[in-house]
């Protein structure tokens, strides 16, 4: 396995939790999740890689730019759009705090009140 394919390897599990309630679709030609039924520009989150970078794509944070107060300088260095983190190599403390980013987001997305971790 390439550093690439084990950093999409393990970005991939970040959305893990919520293919259970999401859908699976693509939006030219990248994986997404949404909630089912979205429209196609509706969509919640999902990981593309690139010949150099693997890309998390997280529209909630574009929506929601509060997701991000409290966010590490760090993360918000790996942030290189308005709903796009991108990665070259594993890093676990920042995997783990977009893994807590996620779940805020996702409790948005659904419209519930984002969980705060602690």
């Amino acid at each position: 396995m390439t550093s690439l394919e084990a950093v999409e390897a393990r970005l991939d599990r970040i959305l893990d939790p919520y293919r259970g309630e999401l859908e699976e679709f693509e939006i030219y030609g990248v994986p997404m999740l949404r909630r089912p039924g979205a429209h196609k520009h509706d969509w919640f989150a999902g990981v593309q890689r690139t010949d150099r970078a693997v890309k998390f794509n997280f529209l909630p944070m574009h929506g929601q730019p509060e997701l991000l107060e409290g966010t590490s300088a760090a993360l918000l260095k790996r942030r290189t759009g308005a709903s796009v983190f991108k990665f070259t190599a594993i890093e676990e403390p920042l995997l783990d705090e977009l893994e807590s980013l996620v779940r805020r987001g996702f409790d948005s997305y659904l419209g519930r009140t984002p969980r705060r971790d602690g």
